[in-house]
């Protein structure tokens, strides 16, 4: 039996030019459904199921840039009640991992390689994520991202820091 979710992917691959990133067409023809942004967000998060734990929304991206949200609930708050850091560290990391899926020239792939965070503030309210990277910094070896998440009640910063990717080349195919 044939999904949804394959008839969706089917048709955003078709109706994709060469120069478009496969993240972005996806997220532009999820937008035209009705919850399309939940959608996607979920599709996304599938991706690493741990990003699930925190249900996120991934409410803009684009080229270099990615905002996310999740809410302060029960099951991502510490034992004082503020939102945990592993939490917060989470969606860091898949703002991050959606940046660069949708910002990664062709040629290259990326992993992650490590992550240097500071907590600032109490995570006492919803939470706001931002991943963000200069252009010109797609380039072979370790490329720095810069997170941070922020309350959503008053834009204070409650974690920022940076997660380290190493960008490589891809490798060629072989022709067979």
């Amino acid at each position: 039996m044939i999904s949804s979710r394959s008839i969706l992917l089917f048709g955003v691959f078709m109706n994709m030019q060469s120069n478009t990133n496969y993240l972005l067409a996806l997220r532009e023809k999820c937008l035209t459904l009705p919850f399309g942004e939940r959608i996607f967000s979920l599709m996304f998060a599938r991706k690493a199921p741990y990003f699930k734990s925190i249900r996120p929304h991934i409410t803009q991206l684009r080229e270099n840039y990615c905002e996310l949200r999740f809410n302060k609930r029960k099951a991502v708050q510490n034992h004082i009640g503020t939102v945990h850091a592993i939490a917060l560290c989470n969606g860091l990391e898949m703002a991050m991992g959606a940046l660069a899926e949708a910002s990664i020239p062709k040629g290259l792939r990326w992993i992650p390689k490590g992550m240097s965070v500071q907590y600032t503030a109490k995570a006492n309210d919803h939470i706001r994520v931002i991943a963000e990277i200069e252009p010109n910094a797609w380039q072979v070896g370790d490329v720095p991202v810069s997170v941070r998440a922020e309350r959503e009640s008053d834009g204070t910063v409650v974690i920022s820091g940076e997660i380290i990717i190493y960008v490589s080349e891809k490798p060629k195919q072989a022709h067979q």
